[in-house]
């Protein structure tokens, strides 16, 4: 079972999307949690939980450098969501690039 964690400032409007990503990856069968966490809570989650790939919601890009700064050796890719698609909630198209992600990860 995968994990797609997405992070940002509260975790709200991400929980949508997240949601969004779920029933994507339930409707095609595919062995992944799609789950949202408020952007404080990323290294104690990481710790704990390691997740197979970490996105950023568009209000904390800022973060990004940071967060690859301090995570980024650990393997787990990270990456920010694009804003056009987390406006649109395209729960289906984000779920596509995350899971592009971890397999260009593991080349």
């Amino acid at each position: 079972m995968k994990k797609i964690y997405l992070f940002c400032s509260a975790g709200m409007s991400t929980s949508m999307l997240a949601s969004k990503m779920q029933e994507s990856a339930d409707a095609h069968n595919l062995p992944l949690v799609v789950q949202a966490h408020p952007h404080n809570k990323l290294a104690e989650i990481i710790a704990d939980d390691r997740p197979d790939c970490i996105l950023l919601g568009p209000q904390v890009k800022y973060m990004y450098q940071e967060t690859v700064a301090q995570f980024g050796d650990s393997g787990i890719p990270i990456a920010v969501i694009d804003a056009g698609d987390y406006g649109m909630m395209a729960g289906e198209k984000v779920l596509k690039s995350a899971i592009k992600l971890m397999k260009q990860a593991k080349k």
